[in-house]
């Protein structure tokens, strides 16, 4: 396989400082197999009406390998992935041009990232298959010290839904199985103060998607003090992203027997300084026998489009925008957001979600109906009601496609995964 030729190198490099420490290393193997299907409606003015018809149909395949290996303070992670997919979404989303390819997701790549750890086995027609490696990284704990070097995952910030200051990769607050963020190359760093508090510093180096070539104006250089009081915690991050100074505060804090937390991200831009802000409230309490979590969050997306406009002419308007939401540092397009949902333990096996975003601007929304089944002790069901709710041309009802009477909208959809691991 081309892959495994390809980043031999990289591997034996990561793995070179351990050689020496290879005899009585620990080790564990593990992963996961998923199927899925996926099921979409589209209206007769959608876009992807004129490409499939009012419905698309695909199954797809998920295998991943976790290796994990240590002694003493050297550890090991490498995580391999081999991802399939057959039907409608996978041909269609082949022909749409290069902007409305941002919204249908395709094949995972590495243009950006520094390695390319990703290769495409076939995608022609109605099938795709993609193998990879998402993690590979080496890493040396000390008493007080942590680093890592090579591809991993991070997550900052204490947004519930959407997250601001996660810099790197955040997910997109609609998906909805968020098991594994995806890795990026990187040097992580943490020191453990005598107080409890810490200091995390990550520098991500990436390539222009367009050259190939590494820019510094493509990298993340950032640094996050991590502090405690009686009651609360606080965050502050001071980062150079893509080129812009960051600065961020944020924290959370109980009162009664909620928990309030929220970020505030200022960041310099061409056009000026852009400010995101998320403030939430949880709580959890037992209804009727049965233990529930509820959650509600207020987003503020400085990014976003002043006129609630976002057909292809006012979107080139903001160009900040469309270059945010292309590396999938944003996944919304307005700028005022309310987001809610509650967990309810239905059973001790079952769990029940109903979650709704809602752009205040359009006004439009999405409601979320998630289930999860325990199956068994390796086993896990998912699934998922997608219903987006807004009138043509909001964010959710459909944007506008630049064609007469035409949009980017979809109907309800379905999600429904099977996990067995091992």
């Amino acid at each position: 396989m081309r892959l495994s030729l390809r980043i031999l190198p990289t591997v034996l490099a990561l793995m070179s400082p351990c050689a020496a420490l290879a005899q009585d290393v620990d080790y564990t193997l593990g992963g996961h197999v998923k199927s899925r299907l996926l099921g979409q409606l589209f209206a007769d003015d959608s876009v992807f009406h004129a490409l499939t018809g009012s419905s698309a149909l695909d199954v797809e395949a998920d295998l991943r390998l976790n290796f994990e290996a240590g002694k003493g303070p050297w550890s090991f992670d490498a995580a391999y992935q081999l991802l399939a997919g057959y039907g409608d979404r996978i041909e269609y989303s082949r022909m749409l041009s290069g902007g409305a390819q941002l919204l249908v997701d395709r094949l995972p790549n590495d243009r950006r990232r520094l390695m390319d750890l990703t290769d495409v086995i076939r995608d022609e027609d109605k099938f795709a298959a993609v193998h990879r490696l998402d993690r590979l990284w080496i890493g040396h704990a000390g008493e007080k010290t942590v680093v890592r070097v090579g591809r991993q995952a991070i997550s900052w910030g204490n947004g519930f839904f959407f997250a601001p200051m996660d810099l790197v990769n955040p997910f997109d607050p609609a998906a909805i199985d968020t098991e594994y963020k995806p890795g990026d190359d990187m040097v992580y760093a943490q020191y453990l103060r005598d107080n409890g508090h810490d200091i995390q510093a990550a520098a991500v180096i990436r390539r222009n998607v367009v050259t190939g070539d590494h820019e510094s104006d493509e990298d993340t250089f950032s640094v996050k003090y991590h502090g405690l009081t009686d009651n609360a915690e606080f965050d502050v991050l001071l980062a150079w992203n893509y080129g812009y100074l960051t600065v961020g505060f944020g924290g959370n804090r109980s009162i009664g027997g909620a928990v309030l937390r929220g970020d505030v991200v200022v960041s310099d831009a061409d056009s000026g300084t852009r400010v995101q802000a998320v403030a939430s409230l949880s709580h959890s309490w037992t209804w009727g026998g049965r233990n529930v979590t509820g959650a509600v969050e207020y987003f503020f997306n400085g990014w976003g489009q002043h006129d609630g406009r976002y057909d292809p002419a006012s979107l080139a308007g903001n160009p900040e925008l469309v270059e945010r939401f292309v590396r999938g540092a944003t996944f919304t397009l307005g700028r005022h957001y309310l987001a809610g949902n509650v967990t309810i333990e239905m059973t001790p096996l079952w769990q029940l979600t109903p979650t709704l975003f809602v752009n205040v601007d359009d006004p439009s929304a999405l409601l979320q109906l998630v289930t999860q089944y325990n199956l068994g002790d390796n086993a896990v069901f998912l699934g998922a009601l997608n219903l987006p709710v807004g009138a043509n041309g909001t964010e959710y009802g459909g944007i506008d496609s630049g064609t007469d009477d035409v949009y980017f909208s979809t109907d309800a959809s379905l999600f429904t995964q099977f996990a067995w691991y091992f």
